[in-house]
């Protein structure tokens, strides 16, 4: 485990950033760079710890991000934009924040010298539509041009090659993470699993945007937040990519709503409505680089995962219900 370090998190108020956060302040000095275009951090006890620093700004700044990374140890590169409609409403957006932002990531921690790991999120999209037990080195695939979902996979892909470009060139300590469909309490933004569960804990007809036939593994954040720590801590692990998922939590979109339905006791019925971008069909990784080099393997199973969730959904819908009337 990290300890006594300084550890620069940028878009940690996000998800999975505030969750890693949340892990590492309590023995380290962290530093959250971030716009707050999305917020968890509002909802987590370390928002107020005194190992927590916080800069506002913006990622395409180079000059606010050459400051932010004076003095840190280690970096944790989360920022971008992501989630599909977001990502459709503005693909412009989308590729300029996360190839010109990742850019200016890695060009301020080369600058600055003495940084121990750099781990850049990537995504698991950049396998394309089609991707089954799929491994690291197998050839990424990428949609037709023009159609606006594929430009966050491009946006992605680009800032990987650049990654790993700035440790063979400038022997930055790089590491490329690539999640595989994440979810948990506080999520924030956009995800199947979190609509689900409020859903389901509000007895609302569950959505369902196509067939439903589409397959993914689900990974609780958990999971994620540890392979993050032992990508950072890990010498085997610079230069590298990882996909990081649970390829035993799979399931169809129309299955994980039965589930989720199943495992909350709600009378949520299914409801089907008009695919509104290209979507993934199969989307399941192969984790055994993550097993091999780094001694990962992904612990909470779906059911647990979805219950942890409901839990801190359940409770977060409790405490927006006015008090009643005495």
């Amino acid at each position: 485990m990290i300890t006594d370090s300084t550890i620069l998190i940028t878009g940690g108020a996000g998800f999975i950033g505030s969750e890693l956060a949340t892990v590492l302040a309590p023995h380290n000095r962290i530093v959250i760079f971030d716009n707050f275009s999305r917020d968890a951090l509002q909802h987590k006890a370390v928002a107020n710890h005194p190992n927590l620093r916080i800069i506002r700004g913006d990622i395409c700044d180079f000059a606010a991000v050459r400051e932010a990374v004076k003095g840190v140890d280690y970096i944790i590169h989360c920022a971008g934009v992501a989630g599909i409609r977001t990502v459709c409403r503005s693909p412009t957006n989308t590729m300029r924040v996360n190839m010109m932002g990742s850019y200016n990531l890695l060009e301020a921690a080369a600058q600055e010298g003495g940084i121990r790991r750099v781990v850049c999120f990537s995504t698991s999209e950049v396998f394309g539509g089609m991707a089954f037990s799929s491994k690291e080195a197998d050839r990424s695939v990428i949609g037709a041009a023009g159609e606006a979902r594929w430009t966050y996979a491009v946006s992605k892909l680009a800032e990987e090659h650049l990654a790993i470009a700035y440790w063979k060139e400038k022997k930055l300590p790089t590491t490329v993470i690539r999640p595989f469909n994440i979810y948990g309490p506080t999520q924030v933004g956009e995800g199947a699993l979190k609509t689900f569960v409020q859903q389901a804990l509000r007895n609302e007809p569950i959505t369902i945007y196509g067939d439903g036939t589409q397959v993914r593994a689900w990974c609780y954040v958990d999971d994620m937040v540890r392979a993050t720590l032992l990508c950072m801590e890990n010498e085997k692990a610079i230069g590298e990519s990882f996909n990081i998922g649970n390829a035993r939590s799979v399931e169809t979109i129309y299955g994980l709503a039965n589930v989720v339905i199943r495992v909350l006791k709600s009378e949520s019925e299914i409801k089907f409505l008009p695919a509104n971008s290209v979507d993934i069909e199969l989307r399941i990784p192969c984790v055994d680089k993550a097993e091999r080099v780094l001694d990962f393997k992904a612990k909470v199973y779906l059911e647990e995962g979805i219950r942890a969730t409901a839990e801190y959904y359940r409770q977060q819908m409790a405490s927006d219900q006015p008090a009643s009337n005495a």
